[in-house]
Parts: structure tokens; C-alpha cells; sequence
């Protein structure tokens, strides 16, 4: 019942499918199609759903059409020494109302999730991140957004769930189920201050384009503390990505993007990812759909590389690291097997909160620790829980 919501894919993509070389991607995806129904599931660890609704994406009409742009240049790609196996469960068309369309992407979702199956979210507005994170839900557990965006988007409450509001309904709708919440790629421009000021207040990450541009490592530790990862393409510049109407002068470049796309993929916490915004009717050339294709490539390269050291397993895998500081004693961990950090946090048996006990870190942390330094993450990451 639950597939009932899902159409197959265009048979014109097939058609473009089956001109490729047998190596391609397209060649090596369950795809749903009118000939042979959806996929099985036994034993696929990503899915692809596309989402054709767009109703609500502000100042972007025409986003949520002609996704199948993107398949045909994600299907001509060739995989790399990939084991993992993969879905493309078709799309969900735009329901009656757009809490329709919510609804049955949260179902989908949250299916995929209790099997253990990542999904991967394309077109559509932003707003469809309200709709990933309720899917949830049905986990009861927190969870940690991280947003590639040039805007926070919390606009007001009044607004209700649009792309441009999305996160204030997040923030305030009960159950609450949000942790953190992390922003990568944010214009200090397009940001009133007092959202600044907000995100600062409620102990959020917030990372400025220029200082994520300068040293994009900067994010590894951010996105790997992710379950939901969502990129608007209104975070890269105009010229990389054409294919949406808020797209402005400054950005990431197309390489950073990917590579933030595989940051992504190698979290071993991350499990949906979202790529939003695409708009078709400004694609020059399919660059837009292209570059979706691509940071898609760059995501499942990104899971096929997954460690697994995290959360942990036995700590004979990990060396500890005390260090006190005033009257705090920190303990970081580095995995033997990919040399990440980790810092831990006692939450003193506070249940609901322990899947956050474990900070993703870097070795810096451990060194401005060592200097008497408390680490920033550390710090915002108590305050929230007392």
C-alpha cells in the first residue's frame, strides 16, 4: 500500500537507458517502471525519490517539473567499485493539497528508513525537508539537520511551511524531535540579524560561505554528526547552477558541492539526502540537472567508503584521550581504523539524548583542549540539554 503513492519512471528515460553503454549507472539500478513495477528491497541500501511538488517553493516556480532531467544525466554516468545496491522508486506527483503530497513522502520515507535504506530526495521545493524530518517520527529519536543554504530559512511562523519558512515550524511543532541544527554556506547578506542572533541563542552551527570556502574539511565533523542532509542549490553561484530563480552571483563552486556531497555520503549517521530547488526552465544546457547527477555520484561514492566506526563499537578500536580542563574533564576518542576524532559528553543518564553523547571533532579540538580551550561544539552541544 504504501508504493501506492509512487509512479513509475517516464518510459522515455528507460528508452534513453537502454542507448547506454551496458556500464552506466542506469544499467545498474532497480529502476521502477511501468513494465516491472517497483523494486524489490531486499537487499538495497539506497533509494531515489523524486518529488514533484513545488507549490510552495517562494520565488521559484516551475521547481517539482521535469525531474526525469536529472535521471537521465544521473543514469549516464558510470559507478564506481560500488557493493552497494540501489532504487529508483519513481516519484510522488503532486497530491491535492501540497500536506497531501507531505504525507506521502513521510510514509515512503520513514518506511525506507526502518529497512535501513537511505534515501535520496530529488526536486521539489526546500519546504519538502519539513515532510524528511517528520518521517522520523516513527524512529522517536533526535535528529540533526544540516542544511547547505545561503539563507537559514525560519522567515516566520505565520508563513506556515513554505521553503522560505520551513525551519521555524521545525523549530516550534510539537513533537519536537530536533537536536541540532546545522547551516553550511549561509550570505551574512540574506540573513536579518536577529536570525543570526536566533541560531546563536538556540546553541545552532552556523558556517559562513567564506569560511567554509577557504577549507571545506571544515564540514566533515558537521556532516557527520547529520541524519538529514539538505541542499538547496540557491547555496551554489549562479553560473555553476543556473537552474533556479533564486540563484544569486555567490556560492560554492560545482566541485565544492560534490565534494560536500561526499562528506555526506561518508557519515555513517547520515541517512536521507535531500537536493532541492531545481527549476528547468532556467537549465542551460542540463548544467544544473548535470551537477545534481553528479553530487549524487559524489553521495553514493561517499557511502560505498563508509568507515563504520560510528557510533562506537568496542573501544579497543579507539585511543582515549583525557584532558582536563578548570573542574570539565574531556574525553576524546580517534578511531584506529579512519583517524577521526569524537569528543564525549556525559548527559548523566539522561536517556534521550544519548545517541548525541559522541561529538564528531577534529584533531584542532583536541589540541585547543589541550591549550585550555573548551571546543565550541562541546560547549553548545551541553548547554542544550541543561
Amino acid at each position: 500500500m504504501i508504493f501506492d503513492y509512487l509512479f513509475p519512471v517516464d518510459d522515455s528515460v528507460i528508452a534513453h537507458t537502454m542507448l547506454l553503454s551496458d556500464q552506466t549507472l542506469g544499467h545498474h539500478i532497480d529502476i521502477h517502471s511501468k513494465q516491472n513495477g517497483v523494486p524489490e528491497l531486499e537487499g538495497i541500501r539506497l533509494a531515489i525519490v523524486g518529488v514533484c511538488e513545488g507549490r510552495r517553493a517562494i520565488d521559484n516556480e516551475g521547481t517539482g517539473i521535469e525531474i526525469d532531467k536529472i535521471r537521465k544525466q544521473l543514469y549516464q554516468l558510470f559507478p564506481g567499485s560500488w557493493i552497494t545496491k540501489i532504487a529508483d522508486l519513481g516519484n510522488i506527483l503532486q497530491g491535492q493539497t501540497v500536506e497531501d503530497t507531505y504525507f506521502a513522502l513521510r510514509e515512503i520515507l520513514s518506511h525506507l528508513l526502518k529497512q535501513n535504506i537511505i534515501p535520496i530526495i530529488i526536486g521539489g521545493g526546500q519546504d519538502l525537508t519539513y515532510a524528511n524530518y517528520r518521517a522520523y517520527d516513527t524512529l522517536e529519536q533526535t535528529v540533526n539537520i544540516v542544511s547547505v543554504d545561503n539563507k537559514f530559512d525560519f522567515g516566520s511562523i505565520q508563513d506556515g511551511v513554505t521553503s522560505q519558512s520551513y525551519l521555524s515550524t521545525i523549530v516550534m511543532e510539537k513533537p519536537n524531535n530536533l537536536f541540532n541544527y546545522s547551516n553550511i554556506g549561509y550570505q551574512t547578506f540574506f540573513n536579518p540579524q536577529e536570525e543570526i542572533d536566533l541560531v546563536n541563542n538556540l546553541f545552532f552551527d552556523a558556517f559562513r560561505l567564506g569560511e567554509v570556502a577557504k577549507n571545506l574539511e571544515l564540514v566533515e565533523p558537521i556532516l557527520r554528526d547529520a541524519d538529514i542532509v539538505s541542499i538547496d542549490l540557491s547555496s551554489i553561484r549562479n553560473s555553476e547552477a543556473p537552474a533556479n530563480n533564486n540563484a544569486t552571483p555567490n556560492g560554492f563552486y560545482g566541485e565544492d558541492i560534490c565534494a560536500i556531497s561526499r562528506y555526506a555520503g561518508i557519515s555513517d549517521k547520515v541517512s536521507s539526502f535531500g537536493i532541492y530547488e531545481f527549476n528547468y526552465k532556467l537549465d542551460n544546457k542540463n548544467q544544473t540537472a548535470q551537477l545534481i547527477a553528479q553530487s549524487i555520484w559524489y553521495f553514493i561514492e561517499g557511502v560505498n567508503c563508509r568507515a563504520n566506526d560510528y557510533p562506537f563499537g568496542t573501544k579497543d578500536k579507539y585511543q582515549k584521550f583525557i584532558v582536563p580542563i578548570d573542574d570539565e574533564v574531556l574525553n576524546f576518542y580517534k578511531s584506529n581504523k579512519s583517524g577521526r576524532w569524537w569528543m564525549e559528553i556525559n548527559f548523566k543518564n539522561n536517556n534521550k539524548y544519548e545517541r548525541h553523547s559522541l561529538i564528531p571533532c577534529t584533531y584542532q579540538d583536541y589540541l585547543s583542549a589541550n591549550d585550555q580551550e573548551i571546543p565550541d561544539r562541546w560547549y553548545k552541544t551541553l548547554k542544550k540539554v541543561i
